[in-house]
C-alpha cells in the first residue's frame, strides 16, 4: 500500500493556497515588492517571512544529514502534529493508538478533529505492548503515536518493538522525539528511506533551549512533507522564530555542551533524590527530567509549591501512581529542590 493511499481523499484533493512569497522564486536583491500588500517602510519585521523556512531548513539539513525537502517546520510541535491528524485522519470515522501514559497532546488533538482514540497502556517498565497494539488496530487505525524518549516516564522504548510496528502496522507510525538530544539512542531520522510510513517530530525546545519561540520539525518521506506542506498555514513560522532559530543552530556546538551539563546535572539529581527519605523509586531516564514514586505526590507537590518550587505532579497518569516529574535545572536550582526535600521529610 502508498502511504498516499492513507490520505484523507479531500487532502489528496485540495488545491494549496499560494501566498506572494509562494509565487516569487527569484532572489530578494535588489527587488521591489509590491505583491503582498505590506507596509513599505523597513522595521525589520514589516516584510513576511520565508514560507518555507529555507535558511532554518539548510541549518537542519546540515546538522543532521537530512535532505530539505523531507523537513516540514511548525508553529511548535503541537502544528506540526495538527497537521498530521488533519492529513490522514477523516473526522468522526478514523481512529489513532496511544500508550499512556505518554504526551497529553496526542488525545487533546484527536478530540479537536473528531478522531476516535485508542488505548494500550504501556507495561509496568513502560515498554510498548506490540502483540496489544497490532491486535487493537483495525482498518480505520491511522496514526500510531510513539513518544521516546517517552513523556512522563523518561524512557526510550526499545528498538525492536519499534522497528517491529513500523513493519506491521497497517497505518503511519509518528515517533515524537522531543527529548531524543538527551539520549545515547541513535534517532529514527536515520532510518527515514526504510520506513515510508514513518514521521519523526523533533523541536528546539528542550534541548536548544528556545520553548519562547516555538518552533517544532517534523522529518518525513517527501510524499509526506509535500501533503502536509499543501495544509499549513501560509506563514505559520515567524519571522523572529526564524531569526532566533537561525542563531541557535550555529550554537551547536554550545548547545551539545550544555546538553553535556544537563547530563551530569541529571545523574547528580538522582543520586540525591536516592537519600530523601519519601523517595521509593527513580525510573531510568534518557530525557532532561526524572519521574520518581513518593509516598504521597499530592501532599509533597503542595508542600514543594509551599516552598515556592514547582514540578509536576503525575499521579493522574496511569501507571504513575505517586509520581512526581523533575525538570533538571542548574545545580544551584537541584540544591535548592533537594534542600526543600529533605526538610518536608
Amino acid at each position: 500500500m502508498s502511504i498516499l493511499d492513507l490520505i484523507r481523499p479531500s487532502i489528496k484533493a485540495l488545491k494549496p493556497y499560494s501566498s506572494a512569497r509562494d509565487e516569487f522564486k527569484g532572489t530578494t536583491d535588489n527587488m521591489v515588492f509590491l505583491d503582498a500588500n505590506e507596509n513599505p517602510y523597513e522595521n525589520g519585521v514589516n516584510r513576511y517571512p520565508d514560507p518555507q523556512q529555507r535558511t532554518v531548513k539548510d541549518l537542519l539539513s546540515n546538522l543532521k544529514g537530512i535532505p530539505v525537502e523531507n523537513i516540514l517546520l511548525g508553529n511548535g510541535s503541537d502544528e506540526v502534529l495538527d497537521l498530521i491528524f488533519r492529513a490522514f485522519c477523516e473526522p468522526n470515522i478514523d481512529n489513532i493508538i496511544t500508550l499512556p501514559p505518554t504526551y497529553g497532546m496526542y488525545s487533546v488533538l484527536a478530540n479537536i478533529n473528531a478522531i476516535d482514540i485508542k488505548e494500550v497502556q504501556l507495561s509496568d517498565d513502560f515498554q510498548p505492548h506490540v502483540d496489544k497494539i497490532l491486535g487493537i488496530a483495525d482498518e480505520n487505525s491511522k496514526l500510531l503515536f510513539l513518544c521516546s524518549p517517552n513523556n512522563p516516564t523518561g524512557n526510550s522504548f526499545s528498538q525492536e518493538s519499534i522497528e517491529r510496528l513500523l513493519k506491521e502496522f497497517n497505518g503511519v507510525v509518528v515517533i515524537d522525539e522531543a527529548y531524543i538530544d538527551f539520549s545515547d539512542i541513535p534517532s529514527w531520522i536515520e532510518r527515514l528511506d526504510e520506513f515510508p510510513n514513518l514521521i519523526v517530530t523533533q523541536t528546539l525546545s528542550k534541548a536548544y533551549g528556545m520553548a519562547g519561540i516555538r518552533l517544532g520539525i517534523c522529518y518525513a518521506s517527501k510524499e509526506i512533507i509535500s501533503v502536509l506542506n499543501n495544509i499549513k498555514p501560509p506563514y505559520n513560522v515567524n519571522e523572529l522564530t526564524q531569526q532566533r532559530a537561525i542563531e541557535q543552530l550555529k550554537n551547536h556546538e554550545l548547545i551539545k555542551s550544555q546538553v553535556q551539563f544537563i547530563l551530569k546535572e541529571r545523574d547528580n539529581l538522582v543520586n540525591k533524590l536516592k537519600a530523601v527519605s519519601f523517595v521509593s523509586k527513580i525510573y531510568p531516564s534518557d530525557a532532561n527530567f526524572i519521574l520518581a514514586k513518593v509516598d504521597n505526590a499530592t501532599m509533597r507537590y503542595n508542600q514543594l509549591i509551599e516552598k515556592g518550587i514547582v514540578i509536576r505532579n503525575r499521579t493522574t497518569q496511569p501507571g504513575c501512581e505517586n509520581c512526581l516529574r523533575f525538570t533538571v535545572g542548574t545545580p544551584e536550582e537541584s540544591s535548592i529542590l533537594i534542600d526543600a526535600l529533605n526538610s518536608i521529610s
